[in-house]
């Protein structure tokens, strides 16, 4: 039959004119129910003062209660449900029924249903700003890059876009067989409900890509909302309802942090849940390097790697850890020997790019005191054992929830700075003297997620790139960048796994090999 299927609302040009979207999509639902009239945005769900639970399409409030902070005025500006263990096991009952049905909608139905969400976070972006802003306390410029807004990253409905663009290519393979008379076929079938719990730093990309990658392809999600940001990851999940996912496809828990240990378990003990998709944590982090080679562009590299290590005040699992620049551009001698020489060294237009930018708050502040009590004593270590500090370095005891951009040079085997993230606006910088010296220096460490490379060689720069252990690996670009056309992931302690386009969507299908005889 043809079902009506409301595509939101999308901008039409910089005056933001809007333009409503009916698409018509010839479909057979097999007993998934679908609005055949557009949704109303569930706006009441996402102004109250008591965020509820949303589970089979319906909001839950509960008696316990997670008050939510702006760290940097500190009023409680709502408060959020809690889960309990029923709470989370229900939402897993109904993934689970939901997934019986949704996992045989076409990929048409399923690749619109993504569109639709891109352009509701389209025409609600102002929200989704507003919402990081009130409760991670990041910067203005930060929560646009991770809705629509930015013009230096790609934006977060890009990555929805591409996602939904790349949902027909998953698809199965008819391989030869050894037996007579027989055909096998390889099938992709979609793995069954997934737990997705995403973080706070990056509260809309990072939760919507695993989300809406599982969906694309015929899973179902509980999704495990951080207690920091309930808000805007509950607009997350009415983005999804209100472009028609049937109840029961995207479900929401959060919990107090007290409680998060047993929530967690009894999710990923349920029968149901079949993966888990887990984003965040030191454990997972990154200490990405910057190597900045001979031939450089200096004053672009100091710059962008200054904005690496202090962007969103390096609550980013992409910052820039560690920097690493040769010998002859580190402290040039005509430099050394003339301080009104015209050309500068990288360390002088480091501590200029990281003096700037902490002059006009670029960094912005921690989400919480914890997070700065952390990025705080791993700098404080580094001055306890000695480490010279280029600039910044932490006074305040307690810290305040903005720290000075910071920059550590040499620090010793016994600082835990070496190779321990900071997630605050600092780095580590080092001095070597050859590409292998580079290499060796960039690859000692537990994670291995990002690292970037400046050079005009492009030579030189594949051949370091294959030798680098880090799942991307740029040059001449921040650290601080992924493409939605691109895999995105890490090696060693950085996790397993990929995201992004089709890359994404095959973490969530397994392959089925069926056979016929005769």
């Amino acid at each position: 039959m043809c079902v009506a299927v409301w595509c939101g609302r999308q901008f039409a040009g910089a005056g933001l004119a809007v333009e409503a979207q009916l698409w018509l999509i010839s479909e057979t639902t097999n007993d998934v129910e679908l609005p055949t009239k557009p949704p109303t945005p569930h706006r009441d769900s996402t102004s109250t003062t008591n965020l509820p639970l949303w589970i089979n399409n319906e909001a839950v409030h509960t008696s316990s209660t997670i008050p939510v902070t702006q760290a940097t005025s500190a009023p409680i500006v709502h408060h959020a449900s809690s889960a309990s263990v029923k709470d989370a096991t229900k939402a897993a009952n109904t993934s689970w029924t939901a997934f019986k049905s949704w996992r045989t909608t076409t990929h048409v139905f399923r690749r619109d249903l993504i569109l639709c969400v891109a352009a509701y976070f389209e025409l609600h972006a102002e929200d989704f700003v507003a919402w990081q802003i009130e409760e991670t306390s990041c910067t203005e410029t930060w929560a646009k890059q991770n809705v629509t807004l930015s013009l230096s990253f790609p934006p977060h409905v890009s990555y929805l876009k591409e996602i939904a663009a790349q949902v027909s290519s998953v698809t199965g393979v008819i391989p030869p067989t050894e037996k007579p008379n027989t055909i096998g076929f390889v099938f992709k079938e979609p793995i069954g409900p997934i737990l997705c719990i995403a973080p706070w730093n990056a509260a809309l990309v990072l939760a919507t890509r695993g989300i809406a990658s599982a969906i694309a392809v015929g899973c179902t999600v509980v999704f495990k909302a951080s207690e920091l940001c309930p808000k805007t990851h509950l607009g997350i999940t009415h983005a999804f309802t209100s472009s028609s996912a049937p109840p029961g496809v995207l479900n929401q828990i959060q919990c107090r942090r007290e409680d998060a240990a047993e929530i967690t378990e009894t999710l990923i003990a349920h029968d149901s849940i079949r993966k888990i998709e887990f984003i965040g944590s030191a454990a997972l982090g990154g200490k990405c390097p910057a190597l900045v080679l001979d031939d450089a562009d200096l004053q672009e590299a100091a710059n962008q790697c200054a904005l690496g290590a202090v962007l969103h005040h390096g609550q980013i699992c992409f910052s820039t850890e560690r920097i690493i620049v040769f010998e002859s551009v580190a402290e040039l001698p005509a430099r050394a020997g003339d301080p009104t020489a015209d050309t500068e060294d990288f360390q002088d237009l480091l501590i200029k790019a990281m003096q700037g930018l902490g002059e006009k708050g670029v960094a912005g502040s921690a989400v919480s005191e914890g997070i700065a009590a952390h990025a705080s004593d791993i700098i404080r270590d580094a001055q306890d054992h000695g480490d010279s500090v280029l600039v910044g370095a932490i006074s305040s005891n307690p810290p305040t929830l903005s720290l000075n951009p910071t920059i550590i040079r040499s620090p010793s085997s016994s600082s835990r700075i070496l190779d321990e993230e900071t997630f605050g606006p600092s780095a580590s910088l080092y001095i070597v003297s050859s590409d292998a010296e580079a290499i060796t220096l960039a690859n000692s460490s537990a994670y291995g997620l990002n690292a970037t490379v400046w050079t005009r060689d492009m030579s030189r720069f594949l051949a370091m790139s294959r030798e680098l252990e880090y799942g991307q690996v740029h040059a001449n670009s921040i650290s601080v960048y992924t493409s939605p056309t691109a895999s995105q992931g890490g090696v060693k302690g950085s996790g397993f796994g990929r995201q992004n386009g089709r890359w994404g969507l095959e973490e969530f299908v397994v392959d089925k090999f069926v056979s016929w005889c005769g």
